[in-house]
């Protein structure tokens, strides 16, 4: 591996509260040396003149959906992680409703074999209970030996009291955090939508807001049961008013419970799903204006962890459907840094640094993800290069995704990724 030597960059470290121009000396998979300009001599390394750019640590996002195995018309472990370095993103944590299902360790270790192609770091999370069914357990420590980084059902919510009370238990002392994606299906049985006026004018069935924040308040209840330090609740993509106010009063009461808001929950709100837009349709849905400013106001605040895309590929005849049957979710991972570089930085006036944190430092440090999210020496040498104030447009149909859901097609964005270097390697530069 040749030792790479990035020169003259405005080097933005949120962790070790580094922003100063620095040259930055990348060798053996790790950060070998930071130095004012000039000062690092490293004959034989490959120079990136960084001069201009920002130098920042690698993104991390903790909710993408890679689809393999099993689904590989919509994604693959390569063509997913291929996007996420486009995005910036030199980490990315992959949810197990795959086919069949990530439930243990054999496939665990199946989707981090190098045949897989993967041009980033992968870090599984393991289905919570087999096969997703939410009745009995999987094997939590062999799962973690294995590399997964956290257990959930993501789009199967644990319902059962007590065995998501066994989960929290199991996991706290495997030492992962237990991911729930926050939505009582018992309430939401052939919704497509927000509940509100719009989709009574559309003619749909919408998820109210209660199904969201009154299984967190739930599971935030049967989380102050479990007498273990070590037991921790992580809320997925959350979208309410309503949820995010629970978790601000669980952590005033000491619990550990974080949280993570997808950026199209604080960029869109339910008015992008009228003309029956499916590239509009996610689960949780885009919410009421309301919703929408209220992740904007946590984000600021410090009340969300961490900002996830909950990448969700599907091909394009799925989402060619009436609206009601077509499947949930959007692309995500090569929109998400210009998104909130133009939302929060530029609009809300929200510090890089901050914005940043939020795309690396924060969610690494929600899922333990040791080395990762900062550029300490020691450190993986993972590393996102760009341009904050370059604005640029985003095209589906230059996309790295074998998906192209998304409805963000042709927004202009501002800050063009240049080039991403993972564990050392350079697996993407812009043309």
């Amino acid at each position: 591996m040749t030792a790479i030597l990035i020169r003259g960059g405005r080097l933005l470290d949120p962790v070790n509260n580094v922003d100063a121009l620095k040259d930055v000396l990348l060798d053996g998979g790790r950060v070998a040396a930071i130095d004012a300009p000039g000062k690092i001599k490293s004959p034989g390394a490959e120079i990136i003149d960084a001069k201009g750019l920002v130098v920042a640590p690698g993104l991390v996002d903790i909710h993408v959906h890679l689809r393999e195995p099993g689904q590989g018309y919509k994604e693959t472990i390569a063509s997913g992680t291929a996007a996420a370095a486009a995005g910036g993103f030199t980490s990315v944590c992959c949810m197990p409703n795959t086919t069949p299902v990530n439930d243990s360790p054999e496939r665990t270790r199946w989707m981090l074999a190098p045949e897989r192609g993967a041009s980033i770091r992968v870090f599984p999370i393991a289905a919570a209970t087999r096969g997703s069914m939410g009745e009995s357990l999987t094997e939590y420590g062999s799962l973690k030996a294995a590399g997964a980084v956290g257990v959930t059902d993501d789009g199967k919510p644990i319902l059962g009291e007590a065995i998501m009370r066994e989960a929290l238990t199991a996991a706290a002392r495997a030492n992962l955090p237990v991911i729930q994606h926050a939505e009582d299906t018992r309430l939401t049985g052939g919704c497509s939508m927000n509940a509100g006026p719009l989709a009574f004018r559309m003619g749909l069935r919408g998820m109210t807001v209660e199904a969201e924040s009154g299984l967190v308040e739930r599971d935030l209840r049967l989380l102050a049961q479990v007498k273990d330090a070590r037991a921790h609740l992580h809320v997925a993509h959350l979208s309410t008013k309503a949820a995010l106010d629970a978790v601000r009063r669980a952590r005033r009461n000491g619990l550990r419970v974080t949280c993570e808001v997808a950026p199209h929950h604080f960029v869109l709100n339910e008015a992008a799903v009228e003309g029956y837009n499916t590239n509009a349709k996610m689960n949780p849905p885009l919410r009421a204006e309301l919703d929408r400013a209220a992740m904007i106001e946590g984000i600021l605040d410090g009340s969300v962890d961490a900002i996830a895309t909950d990448h969700a590929p599907h091909a394009a005849h799925e989402k060619e459907q009436e609206f009601e049957r077509a499947p949930n979710g959007i692309t995500g991972l090569e929109t998400a840094l210009g998104l909130t570089l133009s939302v929060l930085h530029v609009r809300h006036r929200m510090p890089l640094s901050r914005v940043l944190s939020l795309l690396s430092a924060q969610p690494a440090a929600v899922l333990g993800l040791k080395g990762r999210g900062n550029l300490a020496v020691g450190s993986f040498a993972d590393v996102v290069i760009f341009d904050p104030a370059k604005k640029w447009v985003f095209k589906k149909e230059n996309s790295r995704s074998k998906s192209k859901n998304t409805p963000f097609d042709g927004w202009e964005m501002q800050g063009e990724v240049a080039i991403t270097i993972s564990e050392g390697r350079v697996v993407y530069k812009k043309q």
